[in-house]
């Protein structure tokens, strides 16, 4: 009972860093990354598809992405997509190769997209908090209902903040790779 609220907590911060990591590998740094498009929405056969289901995205060197269409026909479109998406980056065409050449960022973009980076992180500390507060309600709620001991709820409290406090520091670790990353470019 209290190993599966422990287990559960751990898997559910495990996924708020997950998270994290994920929405961090969408932000615009000078170099490329095909994580930047590839959940652009095309209109393709009909109805709304991510841009890697229709074309094939590669890297052509570190400051451009090189996106080649299965279909001729969604040249056009995808190009329509990137224009009004978050992206940012005026795309050129050739013939069916559609490019997107990633200017260098300005040391003030930089400072932007790092404090954009620090209020992930406390987004994503807030996600484990509240998950802590769930495991922490839960044991309170089985003493309450005399199904545990005082003694197996404090040291079940001491486990969970410790896996708190874990979970954090990996939070700030990857906060601080990424605005390092960013100020490095």
């Amino acid at each position: 009972m209290l190993n599966d609220i422990k287990t559960d907590a751990q898997t559910r911060m495990g996924k708020s860093i997950d998270a994290l990591k994920h929405n961090l590998t969408r932000l615009r740094t000078g170099r490329a990354s095909t994580a930047l498009v590839e959940h652009i929405k095309v209109p393709a056969y009909g109805s709304e598809m991510p841009l890697n289901q229709v074309a094939t995205i590669s890297l052509g060197d570190a400051r451009s992405i090189i996106i080649t269409p299965f279909d001729k026909s969604h040249v056009g479109p995808i190009e329509k997509a990137l224009l009004s998406s978050d992206v940012g980056i005026t795309p050129t065409t050739a013939g069916t190769v559609i490019r997107l050449n990633m200017p260098p960022l300005t040391e003030e973009r930089r400072r932007e997209l790092a404090k954009h980076v620090s209020h992930e992180g406390e987004d994503a500390k807030i996600a484990i908090r509240n998950v802590r507060r769930d495991a922490m309600q839960k044991v309170k709620d089985l003493l309450k209902e005399k199904q545990i001991s005082e003694d197996d709820e404090r040291r079940t409290e001491d486990e969970i903040q410790k896996l708190t406090d874990r979970f954090v520091k990996d939070v700030d670790s990857v906060v601080k790779a990424k605005e390092e990353e960013l100020m490095a470019l």
